[in-house]
């Protein structure tokens, strides 16, 4: 009985909603029915008449005008939300009637799922989601002192945001502290440091903690941040090393005394590795490239537990530079595998060394001729891998986009990411002859597979909808954020610019050609109501003309 009682509501419910989805409809019906029965004690007919007369009286100017101001209002919604939309990636007209209209007109979001049916798909989705859309490290990272602030004093621009700057500070309390830096004066100085947002400020308490005692990290803060040059910044992380190693032997002979000494050895590595990473990326900037590639081996074989850092990539870059092809490939056997994160330094390098085998003697119209052999099929296959893992690579190098300094922190498939991979990567495309050729004629042919980016992908997850959101934190104001996919114009853009050029046009026409649009207007609107007139013809000629008085005597 109660089932049958709820379901008897339930079905009530339904009815009394339909019910009012569609009462608007008679009762705007019998609005008009209403209006017309009483069009004679009203006086609609008088008072149609006395407003065509009012609108005879008007002279043309008032028409030009109208028109012109009409055309200016639609102008300043038109800027409006054209500067809405380039900030924000949508329509504010579109997103207030979708957020407030809309559930006040008894709307229901389709796109939201219900709680029973999405509670375990959605939730691995938004899993996915929130995974593809982490922040990573930038493995190729430039320094402070000595580029990213050179750029400053050339150019006046900042290229590192808040944002970016704020993630690396985090990084910097994560990897270079522990719970047991109150203990010694120097690494309680710098615990403070790493959270000081002054650049001076820091510098001045890594000088403080290295009056106290040989700092490791006081080293690399000076090293990152006060050096100008990589020379400079060399010689610091050689000190840095040294301290480091110091430190690193005595935490390790003593992690498994308790919990507080295991944090500090594993702070200790840290240290450790990050030093010796940036003094090989040193030797890398300084044209050692040998040397550098030697200290990556040597910190992969010393700590293969590391891939946090992705000292890997780093070494791909290094080997490029030497041209050591077979040890790329042999470095992206081990680190392009289906269970490993990908990149775009892994799908690019990989797509560059096929591409290597045939783009020397590849010709879209010989392929064209004869199609593709089988070492052809493969380098485009890897070419497209590669620009569905990040699609806004390819634009990067082949200079269709300018480059910019890359940021800190990197999304991946992101703008960010690309911008990082072409300006340290974009050398070795060059250097093998044919390969951006290649990459040219073949890189679009990705979206005819994928038409659907965001719905589905090939061979990656769809692509992530948070990325651009992301990139404009990461990246400088000054640089125009690659969006993917291409987003079109909103339909209250595309309509109030339509609107704004017809209303300057008709008040440009009337200020010319006063009479000719006066005769024009009035044959327009003649033609207009020409249907209503006909209707209303027949609705009197069925009716009879004394229906009034007769309801009157009722």
């Amino acid at each position: 009985m109660a089932e049958a009682g709820t379901g008897f509501l339930e079905q009530l419910k339904s009815c009394i909603v339909w019910s009012w989805t569609y009462l608007w409809t008679l009762w705007f019906f019998v609005m008009l029915f209403l209006v017309y029965i009483l069009r004679v004690p009203l006086k609609i007919n008088d008072n149609l008449s006395t407003v065509s007369m009012f609108l005879n009286t008007l002279t043309p100017k008032f028409y030009v005008a109208l028109t012109g101001t009409s055309s200016l209002i639609s102008g300043l919604i038109l800027i409006f939300e054209w500067w809405y939309f380039r900030k924000y990636g949508t329509s504010f007209i579109e997103q207030v009637s979708v957020s407030h209209l809309r559930p006040l007109l008894g709307g229901v979001d389709s796109s939201a799922p219900s709680a029973a049916s999405a509670a375990g798909g959605d939730a691995d989705s938004s899993r996915q989601s929130v995974s593809e859309c982490k922040v990573w490290r930038n493995p190729l990272n430039l320094f402070r002192g000595a580029e990213y602030n050179r750029y400053t004093w050339v150019t006046g621009r900042e290229p590192l945001t808040y944002y970016d700057m704020n993630l690396s500070a985090q990084d910097h309390q994560t990897f270079f502290t522990c719970d047991t830096d109150h203990l010694r004066p120097a690494d309680a100085i710098m615990q403070k440091a790493w959270r000081e947002r002054n650049p001076q400020a820091r510098i001045s308490a890594a000088h403080e903690a290295l009056e106290l005692n040989e700092c490791a990290t006081a080293y690399i803060l000076l090293a990152e941040e006060e050096a100008t040059t990589i020379v400079e910044a060399e010689k610091l992380f050689k000190q840095a090393l040294k301290a480091g190693e110091g430190c690193y032997r005595r935490s390790q002979q003593l992690q498994h005394h308790g919990a507080q000494y295991e944090a500090q050895h594993r702070r200790d590595t840290n240290v450790l590795v990050y030093i010796k990473r940036r003094l090989a990326m040193c030797a890398r900037k300084l044209g050692r490239t040998r040397e550098a590639v030697k200290m990556m081996r040597d910190l992969m074989k010393e700590f293969p537990l590391l891939s946090m850092f992705n000292i890997h990539e780093n070494l791909l870059e290094a080997l490029l530079e030497l041209q050591a092809y077979a040890d790329v490939q042999a470095v992206l056997a081990k680190y392009d595998d289906i269970s490993l994160p990908k990149s775009a330094t892994i799908c690019y390098t990989a797509a560059l060394l096929k591409a290597r085998a045939v783009s020397d003697k590849f010709s879209p119209e010989a392929a064209s001729r004869r199609g593709l052999s089988t070492a052809e099929m493969n380098a485009v296959e890897a070419i497209h891998r590669a620009v569905e893992f990040n699609p806004h690579v390819p634009k990067y190098l082949l200079e269709m986009k300018s480059l910019i300094l890359p940021p800190e922190h990197i999304l991946k498939r992101g703008d960010s990411e690309a911008i990082a991979y072409a300006f340290f990567h974009l050398q070795h495309w060059k250097r093998v002859e044919g390969a951006l050729n290649l990459l040219h004629c073949t890189w679009e042919g990705t979206f005819r597979m994928i038409p659907y980016p965001l719905e589905k992908g090939h061979l990656f997850y769809p692509y992530p909808i948070c990325t651009e959101t992301a990139d404009r934190e990461l990246l400088p104001s000054f640089h125009e954020v690659s969006v993917y996919p291409k987003k079109e114009l909103p339909f209250f853009i595309l309509f109030t610019a339509g609107l704004c050029s017809f209303t300057a046009m008709l008040a440009l026409l009337t200020h010319q050609f006063p009479e000719l649009m006066g005769v024009f207007a009035k044959a327009f609107l003649s033609t207009l109501f020409a249907p209503l007139n006909f209707v209303m013809e027949k609705v009197e000629s069925i009716l009879p003309s004394s229906l009034w008085h007769q309801l009157t005597r009722i």
